[in-house]
């Protein structure tokens, strides 16, 4: 059975969730790519302040909500979300998906395999 948190460890989690929404440079993200609570993760990376640059390295999370919300953000680059569909549908799950929705409505064509044909 998991121990309870204290109220000292709540109040920094708190601390560290308000800084993860309020970043606005890319070094201000640097402390939450490796965050070991995937919540603060996934909220830093729907920053809307977010660059390409911060979330190309969330998109290398290794929980996959973090990743869906990479997809998902209106500042991710082509390129990172070719990245997410590269190994394939058999790789990848629900990223892949969402992934590869949107690149199909910016205009990128996959073939029957699931890999894209034109970039």
């Amino acid at each position: 059975m998991a121990r309870k948190k204290t109220a000292e460890e709540k109040a920094d989690e708190q601390r560290r969730y308000a800084r993860a929404r309020a970043a606005v440079e890319e070094a201000d993200f640097e402390p939450f790519f490796s965050d070991p609570h995937q919540g603060i993760r996934d909220a830093a990376a729907g920053n809307p302040s977010a660059t390409a640059f911060v979330l190309d390295k969330f998109a290398s999370d290794r929980f996959w909500g973090v990743q869906v919300t990479v997809v998902q953000h209106r500042n991710v680059s082509r390129e990172t979300l070719l990245r997410l569909v590269a190994d394939g549908p058999k790789n990848r799950g629900v990223v892949y998906t969402e992934a590869r929705k949107r690149l199909e409505t910016d205009g990128v064509l996959f073939g029957d395999d699931g890999f894209a044909i034109s970039v």
